[in-house]
C-alpha cells in the first residue's frame, strides 16, 4: 500500500468516525479496530492515534455541552481523579501483555460494545432516580478509576461505557454524554502519553495532523447533521458493521 493511499485511508477513517461521533456520540471505538485490524497496524501505534482523536473530538463535544449547560464540572472533577490512575493502570496492562492478547481484548471490547448498541433501548423522556452512590465521593472516583482503566486497556472511547451507567445512576442523558465527552479527554491524556512512548516509528507528523484533520471536519459536519439524520437508524448501522467487522476481526485473528 502507498504511503498516499494509506494517509488518504487514515483521513477518511477518522472524517467517517468524527461525523458519527458528532451525530450520535457513539463510533469512538472503532477507530482503534480500523488501525489494529484492518491497516494492520501495531497495537500501540492504532491506540496512540486512537486516543489522541479522542482527546480532541472530546474537547470539542464537551466544550459543546457545557455552552448549552449540560455540564456537571462537580461530578467530571471526581470522576477524573480516578480516572488519570486508572488510564496509567490500562496503559501498563496493554504494554505488559501480548499483541495477541491485547488485539483479542479489543476485539472482543469492540463486539461487545456493538450488541450493546444493538439491544440497548431509548428512553429519552424517562429519568431514574439519583442514586445515592454519586453523593459518595469514594465511590464515584472508584467509577472513574474502573471505566478509564478499561477504556485505556482496549481502546474505548470513554462515553460508549460511562453514559449508560451515568444514566442508569439517574444522570440526565445529555449531562451524561456531556460529563463523559469530558472525562474521556482527562483518560486519553496519559493513554496518549503511554502509547506513544512505545509506539514504532510509522507514527509520523503527517499521520498525525492527517488523522486530527479527519477527526475535527467530521465531528464539526456531524453536529451540523444531528438533528437531520434518525439516531436510531444510523446506531443500528453502527452496531451492525461493528458486529460483523469485529467478528471477521477475531476469525482472523484466530486462524491468522
Amino acid at each position: 500500500m502507498s504511503y498516499i493511499l494509506f494517509l488518504s485511508i487514515i483521513t477518511g477513517a477518522n472524517l467517517m468516525i468524527g461525523v458519527l461521533l458528532g451525530i450520535s456520540g457513539i463510533s469512538g471505538f472503532l477507530l482503534p479496530l480500523i488501525y489494529a485490524g484492518f491497516l494492520k497496524m501495531p497495537v500501540h501505534d492504532s491506540l496512540a492515534l486512537s486516543f489522541l482523536a479522542f482527546a480532541v473530538s472530546g474537547i470539542i463535544g464537551a466544550y459543546s455541552y457545557w455552552k448549552s449547560e449540560n455540564m456537571d464540572m462537580r461530578l467530571v472533577l471526581l470522576l477524573s481523579i480516578g480516572s488519570l490512575p486508572g488510564a496509567f493502570l490500562g496503559v501498563q496492562i496493554n504494554v505488559l501483555i501480548s499483541e495477541f492478547l491485547a488485539k483479542l481484548l479489543l476485539y472482543l471490547f469492540v463486539l461487545a460494545a456493538g450488541i450493546s448498541i444493538l439491544i440497548k433501548k431509548d428512553h429519552p423522556h424517562t429519568k431514574n432516580a439519583r442514586s445515592i452512590v454519586l453523593d459518595r465521593v469514594p465511590m464515584v472516583m472508584l467509577l472513574g478509576f474502573i471505566i478509564a482503566a478499561i477504556c485505556a486497556l482496549t481502546g474505548a472511547g470513554g462515553p460508549i461505557l460511562l453514559v449508560p451507567v451515568l444514566v442508569s445512576l439517574g444522570i440526565q442523558i445529555r449531562v451524561a454524554v456531556g460529563v463523559s465527552l469530558l472525562n474521556s479527554v482527562v483518560i486519553a491524556l496519559p493513554s496518549i502519553s503511554g502509547y506513544f512512548a512505545h509506539a514504532t516509528a510509522e507514527i509520523t507528523p503527517m499521520l498525525i495532523i492527517t488523522s486530527l484533520l479527519g477527526i475535527m471536519i467530521g465531528i464539526v459536519t456531524g453536529a451540523r447533521l444531528a438533528n437531520k439524520v434518525p439516531v436510531h437508524h444510523l446506531k443500528l448501522t453502527v452496531a451492525m458493521i461493528t458486529i460483523l467487522s469485529s467478528i471477521y476481526m477475531l476469525a482472523t485473528l484466530h486462524t491468522g
